[in-house]
């Protein structure tokens, strides 16, 4: 080819692309390197997106399942043991999340008639805390065994004055308090508690 030619030849190349962008805006079609880009751009949206979506699964899977005794229980007096008594009249236990952990409400009308609230914020972390309304005891430390089972230490003054063991049935519905100790008075005890949920 001649080199006339040849650049005639390029020119009407030129021209040629020219004409198509202009008819591919027209119709707003974008050149490929403008949809190469996006593409990329798209794809790592996206891939940000799926990762951002695998961590916050990650996280949820990670968090700690609620304590199964979140909730309100009624005595069962005819399944539970008092020794060597006398049994309560009536008791309530409701378990509550705070920030602070968990707070349990214990209210009682005992066999003579006489009403106490009894009140414990605590975690599952073996560390003491404190309680009130219990003249058998200032502290208690809370240790988790299982998903539905704690045990649970009793002290007044520092000194251990009783334990005790709270499991939760699998379907979820009785709460078991076991409990051995000594009461203020010095009198030994060794009962177990039954509780239906409400």
């Amino acid at each position: 080819m001649k080199p006339h030619a040849a650049c005639a030849h390029r020119m009407m190349r030129a021209c040629s692309r020219h004409r198509r962008s202009r008819r591919d805006k027209k119709r707003g079609l974008r050149p490929p390197y403008l949809s190469i880009l996006l593409g990329g751009q798209m794809q790592a949206i996206f891939k940000t997106l799926f990762v951002g979506a695998v961590l916050a699964i990650g996280t949820v899977a990670a968090a700690p399942a609620a304590d199964p005794a979140i909730g309100t229980w009624k005595l069962n007096l005819a399944k539970s043991k008092f020794s060597p008594g006398p049994a309560p009249k009536s008791q309530t236990r409701t378990y509550v999340e705070s920030a602070q952990g968990i707070t349990l409400t214990v209210k009682t009308t005992a066999a003579d008639g006489k009403e106490t609230t009894t009140t414990l914020t605590f975690k599952d972390d073996g560390k003491p805390y404190s309680i009130s309304g219990n003249p058998d005891y200032d502290m208690v430390s809370v240790k988790r065994v299982d998903a539905t089972t704690v045990h649970s230490i009793q002290m007044k003054a520092g000194a251990t004055v009783g334990t005790g063991v709270r499991t939760v049935s699998k379907d979820g519905k009785t709460l078991t308090f076991t409990q051995k100790g000594a009461h203020a008075t010095g009198v030994k005890y060794d009962d177990v508690s039954v509780y239906d949920r409400q």
